[in-house]
């Protein structure tokens, strides 16, 4: 199972990342998107986020690692489709078809990791993903800035399309499970002892999509970022990340979920105040590689739930929290785009706030 989900999550990786690194430049460059056209696609892309809780219908017809092997095909679909329809319709279909997959591989992905690995073993196991995935961003980024400076657009989506179709075909091929574990419930799930798990996940959903959608766009939109220059900052950002990653997975072994989060928090509030000041590139693209190391503690909200829960309710509830991690998400993109034509700092400052929210939410964790 370690080898099947380390595998599918390269290929989740190299399709959003593929897909992030191309995407902005390509939908103002090809597709002639403005600011609140981005923020639509944004919240069109959390929709399947929102749905994530279908996937456990799925599931009475279909064995947990099959889907996750379903969803990689689908991401590949659509990442490869991507480049052939640059038009703002065309950019919503495949950006539905694409994050279905994605979504769908990360609720598997996080149930199976908390079902197979123990309580201090997933938590490493969840930290090397991380890692793995990075070192994987940093192949892609190189490939396509050198790829760039010879293909169109339509053909580089359609090569990571194609490797992901690939990869899907070969996880179709594996049996990595066990059957010594509990069976999981075919049903949402919804319990008062799990309150603070939907809380936290629901904030954490908020605030991140703020800057998943804005971010990127701040560099190229009001600083001129080139696709070369977002594909070396995220070389960079990665190759930081590569050896942090593993070292959260230990942080929160060590000292808990709590300090864990609360440090997370507390930092990005500094963070988005800091995107709306600042007006250097140099600066911006420092901020970026910050938000995403802190990113990583997310892993302790999940940690933290394999600590409270029954053990047959990891899929449904994993599902469930991807639903509910993605119900803000899905307005939030559209909303910040509406406030970005007022003034883009508004975005940042109402992504200060939800981490404040989350800092203040954390502390109800019991110390350890």
């Amino acid at each position: 199972m370690y080898r099947f989900l380390v595998v599918l999550t390269i290929a989740s990786a190299i399709g959003l990342q593929g897909w992030r690194t191309l995407f902005n430049n390509f939908a103002v460059e090809m597709a002639g998107l403005n600011g609140a056209q981005v923020g639509i696609i944004q919240s069109v892309r959390e929709i399947p986020g929102f749905l994530a809780l279908l996937a456990i219908y799925v599931m009475l017809i279909m064995r947990e690692h099959r889907l996750s092997s379903l969803s990689i095909l689908f991401l590949g679909l659509g990442v490869g489709i991507t480049g052939m329809l640059p038009t703002f319709a065309g950019v919503i279909i495949t950006t539905l078809v694409m994050s279905f997959g994605f979504h769908y591989f990360e609720t598997t992905n996080q149930s199976l990791t908390l079902q197979y690995f123990d309580r201090d073993t997933a938590p490493i196991v969840f930290g090397r993903q991380r890692s793995y995935a990075a070192a994987t961003n940093i192949a892609v980024g190189a490939a396509i800035y050198l790829l760039s400076l010879a293909l169109t657009y339509a053909q580089m989506y359609l090569m990571i399309g194609v490797l992901l179709v690939v990869m899907a075909l070969w996880g179709f091929r594996q049996k990595p499970t066990r059957v010594d574990l509990p069976p999981q419930r075919k049903r949402m799930v919804w319990r008062r002892p799990y309150g603070l798990f939907y809380l936290l996940t629901f904030l954490s959903g908020a605030r991140r999509q703020i800057f998943i959608a804005f971010a990127v766009f701040l560099m190229v939109e009001r600083f001129g970022f080139s696709v070369q220059e977002i594909t070396l900052l995220f070389i960079a950002n990665n190759a930081v990340n590569y050896y942090v990653s593993p070292l959260i997975g230990k942080a929160i072994v060590r000292f808990g979920e709590r300090k864990v989060l609360s440090l997370e928090y507390a930092s990005l509030i500094l963070i988005f105040l800091a995107y709306a000041m600042v007006d250097a590139k140099l600066l911006v693209a420092g901020l970026y590689i910050l938000d995403h190391i802190f990113f990583n503690f997310a892993i302790a909200i999940r940690t933290y739930f394999q600590k409270i829960a029954d053990p047959q309710d990891i899929a449904p509830s994993m599902a469930v929290g991807f639903t509910i991690n993605h119900i803000a998400a899905v307005v939030l993109p559209a909303a910040g785009g509406i406030l970005w034509m007022v003034d883009y700092r508004l975005t940042f400052i109402g992504g200060a706030l939800l981490a404040f929210c989350s800092l203040v939410a954390v502390q109800r964790i019991p110390r350890v």
